[in-house]
């Protein structure tokens, strides 16, 4: 599993937006047309090709048979629309077989508890292809949708890529606690290495490792807690999480100017051989699989999982996930034909994706699909992982969300304090 291939840039392009903001692009792919019957009906927002090609190959190739007594048929709609048009079709029983998961789980969640949405899980039991999902994309979903309720066409972990060479150089093994990982950095430092390459513009990146130290530290359900009145960002424990990442910020570890780092600088930098530690989702896969953009090559990267909190509650097996572009499926559309349309989709899909367009999906993979050893890597760690956490702000609402990485520069900067930082975005959840 050595060959390197080359990435598809459309679904790069939409993985990275997706993991900057994934309640703005659970648009990316969905059902249209009339609804059950005759067709497999699929409307995707038009921004995304990815899907609808894939789901075309197969319907010409492995899942003929099921095309020809369902034909797939696929409809575009503007994504900034989809929401309507989603709550139009389900007011006249109208969903098609297969539609997108609309731009936040709440509508998703909605359409459930009115009977529109397929059990996923009592559905691909009952086909005998539940093995086929990954257990830590259920995992992740059931967290977003409060049920197994829609298909994970697009999967992605997150955590900490290293530099090999730098820790190498510096005698620095990789870290599995957040108390070895602060001392390393300051080592580094102290060596004139920039420990950290992260966009303060896109302050999400920041984000990340707050929600990275409040799950080690106070369990997976830390923030569902929150989202669910239990407790607040402004208690104590959770303002130390933020404190932490600040304390980061104060020791320099982001180097100079955070705050306007954009997300290619970002990367650049850390490509370029100018940053230990680079956290980020797999869809950096991409990146790394350019030679161009990549001067110290992908057999120097490493990755690690956000490292442990010294007697926190949660643990470095459960790993930060999201689903990039998930489905939903009708309910009252569905059929024995659909039956046979999703048996092939599990068994062949997750092949499909990573053949055809190089991006890693929830569906586990059949047959010997070549990919480079990074590739390997983020897929051996999906598999092993049993529960996934979510981020920052996947919970919140947009105000909060918005306040959250506006300000996680100012955070890190020392611009603004832990406790305020953490005062902004719960007065905004409300």
């Amino acid at each position: 599993m050595s060959t390197a291939s080359t990435r598809s840039r459309r679904a790069v392009a939409a993985v990275a937006t997706g993991a900057a903001g994934l309640l703005a692009l659970t648009a990316c792919a969905g059902g249209g047309g009339s609804a059950g019957g005759s067709s497999f009906s699929f409307l995707v927002n038009q921004e995304n090709t990815t899907i609808p090609e894939l789901l075309t190959s197969l319907s010409e190739d492995q899942c003929k048979a099921e095309n020809d007594a369902q034909p797939l048929q696929v409809e575009t709609v503007p994504q900034t629309q989809l929401d309507q048009k989603l709550q139009l079709l389900a007011g006249q029983s109208a969903l098609p077989t297969q539609y997108a998961a609309g731009n936040a789980p709440a509508l998703t969640k909605e359409l459930a508890q009115g009977g529109q949405v397929l059990d996923l899980q009592k559905t691909l039991t009952d086909l005998g292809v539940i093995d086929q999902i990954e257990p830590a994309a259920i995992s992740t979903i059931e967290q977003l949708y409060g049920g197994f309720n829609v298909l994970p066409y697009q999967y992605n972990i997150e955590g900490i890529w290293y530099n090999k060479q730098i820790l190498a150089d510096n005698d620095i093994d990789v870290p599995t606690t957040w108390t070895e990982l602060t001392a390393d950095a300051a080592k580094l430092q102290g060596a004139g290495v920039q420990p950290f390459s992260a966009s303060g513009e896109q302050g999400w990146p920041l984000t990340r490792l707050i929600s990275g130290y409040l799950f080690r530290d106070l369990g997976p359900d830390a923030l569902q807690k929150v989202a669910d009145g239990e407790a607040k960002l402004t208690d104590p424990e959770y303002v130390a999480a933020a404190q932490a990442i600040a304390d980061l910020g104060a020791a320099g570890s982001f180097g100079q100017g955070v705050g306007s780092i954009d997300y290619d600088t970002a990367f650049n930098t850390f490509l370029t051989g100018k940053a230990a530690f680079f956290y980020m989702g797999s869809w950096a896969l991409a990146n790394f699989a350019d030679p161009t953009a990549n001067q110290i090559g992908s057999e120097n990267i490493g990755f690690m999982p956000f490292p442990d909190v010294t007697g926190g509650a949660g643990d470095s097996s459960q790993t930060p996930a999201n689903v990039g572009l998930p489905m939903a499926l009708s309910q009252k559309a569905y059929t024995d034909n659909t039956g046979k349309w999703l048996t092939c989709i599990a068994n062949n899909y997750g092949a499909e994706s990573l053949s055809e367009a190089d991006t890693i999906s929830g569906f586990k993979v059949n047959g010997d699909v070549q990919v480079d050893d990074l590739t390997a890597l983020v897929q051996d760690r999906i598999a092993s992982t049993q529960e996934s956490v979510l981020w920052f702000e996947a919970l919140f609402n947009a105000k909060a969300t918005e306040t959250s990485q506006k300000n996680a520069a100012q955070l890190v900067t020392g611009a603004i304090s832990a406790q305020d930082f953490m005062s902004l975005v719960q007065n905004d959840l409300g």
